[in-house]
């Protein structure tokens, strides 16, 4: 015999006979009627060809073989009742084990006092982060959620952007001071200015130079002595006076405010860069996943988007 899910059924309306001591009690705890009850436990005894209650006019009890298989079946049937409930409460739960692959840009804004606070928000979970500049295969590595910069692939995945930010072109003012402000993008090709490329880690090569107003699109060609895979040594350098940069807006508005960064083309104000949040599917997301999302960005939540 299969014991499917009829006898899976059958087994939790006998269970609720025993325990009730009658097909009447039982019917009301079911909501189902009480011939619906007789025929559920005279279907199940059909099935395994036992007879299973001993039925009188006075009182419903188990036969020896009955018995046997309600000790022994029951257990298990209200282990399955129970670790559906568990899930069912996990959902909305933040809890168990969550793994995040991260791009370098986004480790970069992740502060320590706000992670700190996360955690303590919710002590049942066990948090992963996995820094690399390449998305990969997010499932089947075993991530949950993966964050990265730029326009999402078509990998299946579902993408929700966290933010986005302008692309600016900037200088230190000592840069400046040393070799002059260039005056057009096009005069970042003709090799008297120095530029520190960033490499883009999906081909290993450097990003190009695009400049951006409305519809138009103006792309320079680079050749940077210095090509560097993390903001932090672009900003560093850029700062230091070695050369001109491609920075995202959100990363410098305290350098651009203080003076210690200058905006080369604000007439070129509208190419823009976008940060998503990466994962397998939109439908019953798990809580421990909603709850990273919404914590990554609240990162962002006060600064333009």
């Amino acid at each position: 015999m299969n014991f499917d899910g009829r006898a899976l059924s059958g087994t939790s309306v006998l269970a609720a006979v025993v325990q009730s001591g009658s097909f009447a009690a039982a019917a009301k705890t079911l909501k189902l009627s009480q011939s619906g009850v007789s025929r559920a436990v005279a279907r199940l005894e059909a099935r395994l060809g036992l007879r299973l209650l001993e039925r009188t006019t006075r009182s419903v009890t188990l036969t020896d073989e009955g018995k046997r298989f309600y000790e022994q079946v029951w257990p298990l049937i209200s282990g399955i009742e129970e670790l559906a409930s568990s899930i069912l409460d996990g959902r909305n739960t933040v809890q168990g084990r969550l793994r995040v692959k991260m791009h370098p840009v986004f480790s970069y804004f992740l502060q320590g006092a706000r992670l700190k606070a996360f955690l303590e928000t919710h002590p049942k979970l066990q948090l992963e982060l996995v820094l690399g500049d390449q998305l990969g295969d997010v499932v089947g590595e075993g991530f949950d959620l993966a964050i990265f910069l730029g326009h999402p692939p078509s990998s299946g995945l579902i993408g929700k952007k966290l933010w986005d930010t302008r692309i600016l072109t900037v200088a230190a003012p000592s840069y400046l001071k040393r070799q002059g402000r260039p005056k057009t993008p096009q005069e970042l090709a003709s090799g008297q200015h120095t530029v520190i490329d960033f490499r883009n880690p999906e081909n290993g090569r450097p990003f190009n130079w695009e400049f951006h107003r409305g519809r138009k699109i103006v792309k320079v060609p680079t050749n940077g002595q210095l090509t560097v895979s993390d903001i932090a040594t672009l900003h560093s350098t850029c700062l230091a006076g070695y050369g001109i940069a491609q920075v995202m807006d959100l990363a410098v508005k305290e350098h651009i405010q203080s003076g210690r960064m200058v905006e080369l083309f604000p007439d070129w104000p509208d190419e823009r860069f976008g940060l998503y949040a990466l994962y397998a599917s939109r439908s019953h997301l798990p809580a421990k996943t909603r709850a990273f999302l919404d914590f990554a960005t609240t990162l962002f939540s006060d600064t333009d988007r």
